[in-house]
């Protein structure tokens, strides 16, 4: 088959899934057993998974029970095999059954026991309320979300305006709470979101519009859902692929639109392990080669002018491999492989004409927002930098600024790796 890829930038459901959510009471999940202390863990990766990270897939296998581990595969966020054209052709087939197929094999290649596919996907909604698949899932000792779309696993995990838990939804938060390991990768983990759990949309677009509630057919008009995915992590709003598709702009609107004090940026091929999720001693740390962004609101100030929309006070934190961080406190705790920073540079910061990554551009690269952010600590030559939107109508500006409190880690002595609240910006030029 074919190995399932990151989501294209403008993905849109088609029929039923392009409606708006607009109607949906936000009250509804006072009824739905979504605030209960989990005893297990969540291990959420930004997309982009590659087959031979060891590292992630072992997490998850670890935490499953080890050799023992039985990991039930969700691939409901993929188009049903009735909506593959190529579905009969296991090379190049990318649907439901085929990615939970290859993710079965994976889990099983890295050293699981067993992986199972759940037959659930938007042709098989019932199957959700199917005793039968509630027994397979009590026979797991780990769950992985794969990635697509998110909003199908709210179509098909979810019931009625209410938003309530179908039966195997049910299962598998019920076996969270008793010590179970629950992964996704993209829209996998997205749909863990609690409130406002972003439905798409472009940072641009974010930036010039706002957002609304909603699931829109132009995939650059920033959506949200009020009542949220799963409730799974609640302590901050998820976003995924968020340097690879340049999507902290979005990030950070949809925040300050939503009353949300922080987000969680997640990289691609990168965990972010939440231990005790919805708990006063919740724990995570960051998993991978790239890394996990905090973007904290907390003084955060937003201004509706004339002009555009602008937000002041912002900051940006960037942890990697091994770094912790705990969620009641807000502190991060750096690994202790990892040295302060003493910039030696004396260059000035690059230019950087496109720091959202915008898909109107040809010549984009991603990762411009962190490449800006990091050049900047790694140098002694400035204490503040800039860096535009690729659009125009308004440009907005992103300064970033080595304010109080601002630190960066090396792992090599050179090159800032982690970096502790850096100082963020945004105004229209």
């Amino acid at each position: 088959m074919r190995v399932p890829s990151a989501p294209a930038r403008r993905t849109v459901l088609a029929g039923a899934l392009a409606v708006s959510l607009l109607s949906v009471s936000s009250s509804a999940l006072a009824d739905a057993p979504k605030d209960r202390t989990q005893a297990g863990a969540l291990v959420l990766i930004g997309g982009a998974l590659e087959e031979s990270n060891t590292q992630v897939y072992g997490e998850i296998i670890k935490r499953a029970g080890g050799p023992g581990a039985r990991i039930g595969i969700i691939t409901a966020a993929s188009v049903p095999e009735s909506q593959d054209p190529h579905a009969g052709d296991p090379e190049r087939c990318s649907n439901s059954a085929c990615n939970g197929a290859y993710y079965a094999d994976v889990f099983k290649r890295h050293g699981a026991a067993d992986a199972q596919w759940l037959p659930l996907d938007i042709d098989h909604v019932v199957n959700a309320d199917s005793d039968a698949v509630v027994a397979q899932v009590n026979s797991m000792t780990g769950f992985f979300f794969g990635g697509g779309d998110q909003y199908r696993y709210v179509t098909t995990l979810l019931r009625g305006d209410a938003h309530r838990d179908s039966k195997v939804l049910a299962a598998i938060r019920a076996k969270l709470a008793r010590g179970a390991v629950v992964a996704g990768s993209s829209a996998g983990a997205q749909i863990a979101s609690g409130p406002d759990m972003v439905t798409g949309g472009e940072s641009y677009e974010g930036l010039r519009d706002g957002s609304a509630p909603g699931y829109f057919d132009d995939a650059t008009r920033l959506g949200h859902l009020p009542e949220g995915g799963f409730g799974f992590l609640r302590s901050g709003l998820v976003d995924t692929h968020t340097g690879a598709y340049g999507r902290e702009g979005r990030a950070l609107r949809l925040a300050s639109d939503t009353g949300h004090d922080r987000v969680y940026g997640l990289e691609e091929n990168t965990a972010l392990v939440v231990d005790r999720p919805g708990s006063s001693r919740e724990h995570l740390s960051v998993l991978g080669p790239n890394g996990v962004a905090v973007l904290d609101l907390r003084d955060a100030r937003a201004h509706e002018s004339r002009e555009g929309w602008s937000l002041h006070r912002a900051r940006y934190s960037y942890l990697t491999d091994g770094d912790q961080y705990d969620a009641r406190t807000w502190t991060p705790r750096v690994h202790p492989s990892k040295q302060p920073l003493k910039p030696v540079g004396t260059a000035p910061v690059p230019v950087n004409a496109d720091v959202f990554f915008s898909a109107a551009n040809p010549d984009g690269v991603p990762y411009g927002f962190r490449t800006t952010a990091r050049a900047l600590a790694s140098t002694r030559a400035q204490s503040s930098a800039t860096a535009t939107t690729f659009e125009s109508g308004p440009r907005f500006t992103v300064t970033f600024t080595k304010a109080r409190g601002f630190a960066a880690f090396t792992g090599d002595g050179t090159d800032a790796r982690t970096l502790l609240s850096l100082r963020v910006d945004i105004a229209p030029r």
